[in-house]
């Protein structure tokens, strides 16, 4: 780790960001958030956006954040749906059922998978913005049968500004409700893989990068797991109270992004 890192970030010379929470909350920017992201480029510290919602699509996100101003490109956007790809793509996968959105859809039918399997070897859980209850009646009928159930993240809810809303981990509750059955994976963050393909590739040290986040159970676990400093903000889900008694230590913890990089 950085020894004694501070909201200066000086040792730091890549940064993985969570979106939701971290860069914008819903469709609204984190105060600040440009400025900080524009602070980064000046200083030549690489930025990635890390996100475990899988309802959108790397294009998909591309275009939100250009409609806020943020100059990302397609190879800056890390999405749990990339850990899942190279999960099934490993296990050899080639038929699932989807539960997803049509932005994931796209995703898994680009890397020739088939979504809509009558037989699929798996059933595949994303964040599903457009569940149907069709869907979740077919994908109960093959886990009752027997077919092992993937999901692309574990958070159990989607920070807005109103309050969290119903995300994975609240589906994979209702489906183990249903029919006892829990996934035999769960991908995205805080896979410690989903950063530090992207450490290796670029030849850095875990110690001179950053995960900065608002939870604690992906961001700062997956810092943890990867060994790169975590900067906990909190503008998203996590509270100091919540800190307390989680037993986790993040290297620093701010209010939000708009202190960083000073």
């Amino acid at each position: 780790m950085v020894k004694e890192i501070n909201e200066s970030l000086n040792g730091i010379e890549a940064i993985f960001l969570d979106l939701d929470g971290t860069i914008y909350l819903g469709d609204e920017l984190i105060e600040g958030a440009i400025d900080f992201l524009n602070r980064l480029g000046s200083r030549g510290i690489a930025r990635f956006f890390l996100s475990n919602n899988s309802s959108k699509s790397v294009a998909q996100y591309l275009h939100k954040l250009h409609g806020m101003g943020i100059d990302a490109s397609k190879d800056e956007i890390l999405l749990s749906t990339h850990d899942l790809l190279a999960w099934l793509s490993k296990e050899g996968v080639s038929k699932t059922y989807l539960v997803g959105t049509e932005g994931m859809r796209e995703m898994l039918e680009e890397r020739g998978l088939d979504t809509e399997s009558t037989d699929p070897e798996f059933v595949v859980l994303g964040y599903d913005t457009e569940v149907t209850y069709e869907k979740l009646a077919v994908a109960s009928v093959h886990l009752h049968k027997g077919v092992p159930m993937v999901s692309s993240h574990p958070d159990m809810v989607c920070p807005s500004p109103e309050g969290g809303l119903p995300d994975t981990g609240a589906y994979m509750a209702l489906f183990e409700a249903t029919t006892g059955v829990r996934p035999v994976h769960v991908c995205g963050k805080p896979n410690k893989d989903m950063i530090l393909h992207k450490i290796e590739e670029m030849g850095l040290s875990p110690s001179n990068c950053a995960m900065v986040g608002d939870r604690l159970y992906t961001d700062m676990e997956m810092a943890e797991r990867a060994g790169v400093n975590g900067i906990l903000v909190l503008s998203g889900e996590a509270t100091r109270e919540d800190l307390v008694g989680s037993g986790m230590s993040p290297s620093l913890v701010v209010d939000s992004v708009s202190s960083l990089a000073t």
